[in-house]
């Protein structure tokens, strides 16, 4: 019974990549699809992380804390590990805090 569940993913995640491939053979020269196509993956990686960030901990709060950091870290172009490193530290203390409320 495994095996036609390897199987069937194989299948769906073959498809997946070869469909676009044979069904648009001819460049695409519509900046706007090109653009559009550009920002599909940070939308889509957008939308399943932004929940997650806020509702992982205890506490939205937390989340909202570490999020904050790690946007103002990332637009002052900081490094990822430092980025990292503080949401984290910054998602801790909050919780630290708010459980001591």
């Amino acid at each position: 019974m495994i095996y036609i569940y390897i199987l069937a993913m194989a299948v769906t995640t073959y498809l997946i990549r070869v469909l676009p491939l044979t069904l648009f053979k001819k460049p695409i020269r519509s900046r706007f699809i090109r653009s559009f196509l550009h920002y599909v993956p940070v939308a889509c990686l957008t939308a399943m992380t932004f929940p997650s960030i806020l509702y992982t901990t205890e506490h939205w709060v937390s989340g909202a804390v570490g999020l904050a950091l790690a946007v103002l870290l990332a637009l002052r172009n900081k490094s990822l590990i430092i980025v990292a490193a503080a949401s984290c530290a910054g998602v801790f203390i909050t919780d630290l805090i708010i459980s001591f409320l």
